[in-house]
This record gives structure tokens, C-alpha cells and sequence, in this order.
């Protein structure tokens, strides 16, 4: 039986603020939606973990941001595991959901299921990509993965790039709810101190001199800091994922003492951005002769979107800025006349 806080907030990230200790943060759920993104493909156990971790962390960091258009977090590594990718798209108005969809990229013959998902990326580096739409310049931020994590690495991120001292608290996994099969569920807390009382970066802490986020502040707002990640260590993992606790309720569990405030909660969705039209877009720079490497023993250009597994087919002769037709077949000087 579906519960009404599973219906109420399965999918929601909930902005809050602590004002007694100037510490912002968001609590996010993900059911449907993380299903969604891990169905499109046929993951191996610990591919899907990272995928689902990656995409939790994405739900939050994304919705700290008021983009007109997209946030993405790229992991790349020379490992087996070599890419983790996800976009958050910001919802077009106000009341709409956001979107969110991921992928990865493995090398299946060499993974080893007796070694930690994480060590299986190597060595690498995690970046946070925002981009604000037409007219605006794309702004990218990378950290060297470090940590034991993808949590630790969004951690250092901000604590590298941004000089805001950030914490998050996830859980996330395989569960069965009554009267449903197993399916993925995960819940998180983001905490991040206020940008106007951020304090100065002391040395760094962390591999090869990278800053944690308690190399940053200092004085009082260190107390704040401290006291807030204190109560956050006594989360348990059923409280995130769900769905018997609602984030209000856990929202005022751990923190009713800070004086928590919270704004609208944020509906998230899977959504690819994909399109035939968007493909041919990218084709638009090859010439007929590049086109023509791309065509099958068939005589069609494929192509296959990583997100959602969509899959479109072509006429080699519409594509490019050689093309002799336009998309609906009809001949190009014909249409120009």
C-alpha cells in the first residue's frame, strides 16, 4: 500500500534554512525518477550504485542553483568505470518539475566485483557545469577526485572552487515497499553554510593540499558549522530513503533546535532533451564525404542517445552542410527556389 508522505514527497527535494547557525540546505527523495534513469540501461550492480549516488547529488546541488537551463556533473576517470554524466534541468515555470537524467560509460571485462564502485573510476576528475542558456557564457568547475566518494568529491568541490563549506548525507539502495517489487529509492541531506558568512581557507586538509569544508571557517561560524554537522551525523539511512518519514518530519527531527525554515519544495522528473532535429544540429558541421564514413552497409546514419536509449535513423543525404535533401526527403534546391 502506497503511504501518503511516499506520495507526498517521493521525487521532491525541499529547500530549508537553519537561522540560528546561517546554514542553508535541501532534502531530496528519489523514487520514480531514479528508477527511470537506471532503467534506460543494463547496468551492473555497482555501476547502478554510482549512477544513483551521482544522480542524488546532482537533485540537490541542482536545485541550490536558480538556473534558467541546465547543471551537470561529469565524473571521468581511467578506470573501469569511465564515465558518470547527469543533467539537471531547471523547471521552465514556476509550479513545472525539473528533469533530471544520467548515464555511464564501463569497461565491463574489466570491473572487479570484489573491489569498492568508487576505486573503479581511478584516477580522474569531477566537474559541476552550469549553463544558463543563449547569450550566456557556460561556467565549468573541476576537482581532482579525491575522498573515497563521489559525496567526497562534491564536498571538496565546493570547498575547492567555491570556498563554501558543504556537507552531504546520502543513502541509497534497493528496497521493496509493500505490495511492489524491488525497485532503486534514495534520500539525502545537503547542508551549506551561507555565502555571506564563509569564512577564510586555511591550509587543505585533504590529498595533495585539496580543502575539506572544515579547512574554511573560523570563530563563531565554525561553532554554528560544527553544532549543525553534529545533529546531521545522527541521520539513519531508512530516514532518508523513506518513505515512513516525511522531510518535514525528518527536517525537525534533526534540526528543530536551528530554527529551521522551509520554501517550496522542488518536483523532480526523468526528462531527456534529445531530438532528431538536436542530432542533426550536430552533424550540421561534417561534409558530405565525413557523412558518408558515418553511413551503415544499409545506407543510414544511426545514432543512439546515451540518456534515455532513444534511437534515430537518418538519410545520409539530408545531413550535414552538403546536404542534397531536406528532412522530409523533398530535394534542398527545390525547397530554396
Amino acid at each position: 500500500m502506497t503511504t501518503l508522505s511516499q506520495i507526498a514527497w517521493d521525487d521532491t527535494v525541499l529547500p530549508f534554512q537553519l537561522d540560528r547557525s546561517d546554514v542553508r540546505g535541501r532534502i531530496a527523495r528519489l523514487d520514480g525518477v531514479l528508477e527511470q534513469v537506471l532503467a534506460q540501461h543494463n547496468y551492473p550492480p555497482m555501476v547502478e550504485a554510482l549512477v544513483a549516488e551521482v544522480a542524488l547529488l546532482t537533485a540537490l546541488i541542482g536545485q541550490t542553483i536558480k538556473l534558467r537551463w541546465k547543471l551537470s556533473i561529469q565524473v571521468r576517470g581511467n578506470g573501469p568505470i569511465r564515465i558518470l554524466a547527469t543533467d539537471y534541468y531547471g523547471p521552465g515555470e514556476n509550479g513545472e518539475p525539473a528533469r533530471i537524467r544520467g548515464w555511464a560509460s564501463f569497461d565491463a571485462d574489466r570491473l572487479d566485483p570484489d573491489a569498492p564502485p568508487f576505486a573503479q573510476i581511478g584516477e580522474g576528475y569531477f566537474a559541476i557545469l552550469i549553463d544558463q542558456g543563449e547569450g550566456t557564457l557556460p561556467y565549468q568547475g573541476i576537482t581532482p577526485l579525491d575522498g573515497g566518494s563521489l559525496t567526497a568529491c562534491a564536498e571538496t568541490y565546493f570547498a575547492q572552487s567555491e570556498q563554501l563549506p558543504t556537507r552531504f548525507e546520502l543513502a541509497y539502495g534497493r528496497s521493496i515497499l509493500p505490495g511492489q517489487g524491488e525497485r532503486w529509492r534514495a534520500g539525502g541531506v545537503m547542508l551549506q553554510m551561507m555565502p555571506a558568512v564563509a569564512g577564510v581557507a586555511r591550509e587543505g586538509s585533504g590529498e595533495g593540499g585539496l580543502l575539506r569544508h572544515t579547512d574554511i571557517l573560523a570563530g563563531e561560524e565554525d561553532e554554528n558549522w560544527v553544532r549543525a554537522n553534529v545533529l546531521l551525523d545522527t541521520v539513519e539511512d531508512m530516514e532518508l530513503i523513506g518513505p515512513g518519514v516525511e522531510l518535514t518530519g525528518l527536517l525537525v527531527r534533526l534540526f528543530h533546535e536551528e530554527v529551521p525554515r522551509v520554501f517550496d519544495p522542488q518536483r523532480v522528473e526523468f526528462g531527456c532533451t534529445c531530438s532528431a532535429e538536436r542530432v542533426r544540429d550536430s552533424l550540421a558541421i561534417y561534409s558530405a564525404k565525413d557523412i558518408g564514413h558515418m553511413t551503415t552497409e544499409d545506407g543510414k546514419v544511426t545514432a543512439d542517445c546515451q540518456f534515455c536509449g532513444a534511437h534515430y535513423e537518418f538519410d545520409p543525404a539530408s545531413l550535414g552542410f552538403e546536404a542534397t535533401v531536406n528532412p522530409d526527403g523533398t530535394p534542398k534546391a527545390a525547397a530554396d527556389e
